[in-house]
């Protein structure tokens, strides 16, 4: 869900980045040569800062006006949202350069609402080595980049290994099919009392885990066009639903809470009582940091797809430019975005530096995530850091294998959290009334998210 990418464990280390990822026509014109010279830029950051992020921040702005005399850089703080968004264009109150959800990408193309930066993007030594599934949430339809990928998430499957192996389950080979994964759930909850599988249901995570099961079953809550609901029109939808009746009320599999969110999932998950539960793949930092997680209780592998276009829901966080910026400041703003938001993950120095920050300061370093670049370009990456490594990576390896063969679906566009909200009750009560009428369930919030649509368009 975009508010809760964060949850995703995507965040950088204040050294490089104290961005935190969430998550009408404004004419833009065909921009012009950039011409050389001076030129000031203003680029966003987090309202509320910490000093010593702030403090981060201006270092790294120094280092880069060292190496770009020409270009100044101004602070402004901006958090994207986008009912204020299109105020903030036409006020001319947008900073040069902010960040966007993926969700929000292509729709911004479209509109001419951000700058078309390919021409600058195309220079960048790495334009060509984008994973294409997560390239394109920034693409227009021409296959041009608009706006750069700078960090993604897509759903995981996370497990207990020390369950598993009280169940006579192998934790190094999960469940590959959602039968497989019902089964592994009951073992587990018959052996241990522990819940096999648990759901989050709560605080608009009910209906995000809801969306990503329906895509990793085939189907979808929204149509392509995002200009209507699906929830009754989709069978997936009720399927997802009886499926998750049957773990709970005929295997007994699911435990006793019913009212999970991000938080008190990822609590029980690292206190050893959760089999089995999804939630973003980056997620292996919360747990270990916030909820101290055994890492040799840890193992995470890719959700099992069937039916006939299935897919990972995923989302992450694209860098933009105002279509305000002139050639020269969009120029100046790409180079910004290298700076700031790749180096990381595409310079060799600055990856290593990074990762032995990082693993100065105890904080996981090569946990997977949804890699921005392809696969060739992750495993140089992987290699640059691999003497700073200091997670389980093998107990990660189903999730790192198979990961890039996962077509990526982006999350409904139109009134997502709101929608989220509504299908949080449905799941709900799926898990605490045994006779709950899953047809009537949805008929009554597809009434609702068809006002909803009506609304937005």
């Amino acid at each position: 869900m975009s508010s809760n990418i964060t949850r995703s464990a995507l965040a950088s280390v204040a050294f490089v980045s104290s961005a935190v990822l969430l998550a009408g026509c404004a004419g833009a014109a065909e921009p012009e040569a950039a011409e050389d010279g001076p030129v000031t830029i203003t680029v966003s950051i987090d309202a509320g800062l910490e000093q010593e992020a702030r403090d981060n921040f201006d270092a790294r702005v120094a280092l880069f006006e060292d190496a770009n005399e020409d270009i100044t850089i101004e602070a402004q703080e901006y958090t994207w949202t986008a009912p204020t968004f299109t105020t903030d264009l036409a006020g001319g109150t947008l900073p040069d350069v902010f960040t966007i959800p993926f969700t929000d990408g292509r729709g911004l193309i479209a509109n001419q609402q951000i700058a078309d930066i390919s021409q600058y993007v195309a220079d960048l030594p790495y334009a060509d080595q984008f994973n294409p599934n997560v390239a394109q949430a920034g693409q227009a339809d021409d296959g041009t980049q608009w706006a750069i990928p700078i960090a993604a998430y897509g759903q995981g499957l996370h497990y207990n290994r020390t369950l598993f192996e009280a169940a006579g389950l192998d934790p190094d080979n999960p469940p590959t099919t959602w039968d497989e994964v019902r089964e592994a759930a009951k073992k587990i909850s018959d052996a241990t009392g522990e819940a096999g599988y648990a759901t989050m249901t709560s605080g608009n995570t009910g209906g995000w885990i809801l969306t990503t099961l329906v895509n990793a079953f085939g189907g979808r809550t929204e149509n392509a066009e995002a200009t209507a609901s699906t929830l009754t029109s989709d069978p997936a939808v009720a399927e997802v639903l009886q499926y998750l009746h049957d773990l709970r009320w005929e295997d007994d599999a699911m435990g006793a809470n019913f009212l999970y969110d991000w938080g008190t999932i990822n609590q029980d998950f690292a206190s050893g009582r959760i089999g089995m539960y999804v939630s973003g793949g980056g997620n292996y930092g919360n747990l270990v940091t916030q909820n101290a997680l055994n890492p040799d209780d840890y193992g995470l592998t890719v959700l099992p797809l069937q039916g006939a276009d299935p897919g990972l829901l995923g989302g992450g966080t694209l860098a933009a430019v105002s279509p305000k910026a002139s050639a020269a400041e969009q120029e100046a703003a790409v180079k910004w975005i290298d700076f700031y938001y790749m180096a990381k993950l595409a310079d060799e120095d600055t990856a290593v530096e990074t990762a032995e920050l990082a693993a100065s300061l105890d904080q996981p370093v090569g946990a997977p995530e949804l890699p921005v670049f392809d696969q060739e370009q992750f495993a140089t990456y992987q290699s640059w850091i691999a003497p700073f490594v200091n997670v389980p990576v093998d107990q990660m390896a189903p999730y790192t294998d198979a990961i890039f063969d996962q077509p990526l679906i982006p999350e409904p566009r139109v009134a997502t959290q709101d929608v989220y909200a509504l299908l949080d009750t449905v799941v709900q009560a799926v898990l605490t009334d045994e006779n709950a009428d899953i047809d009537a369930l949805l008929a009554d919030v597809q009434t609702q998210a068809d006002a909803l649509y009506a609304k937005a368009g």
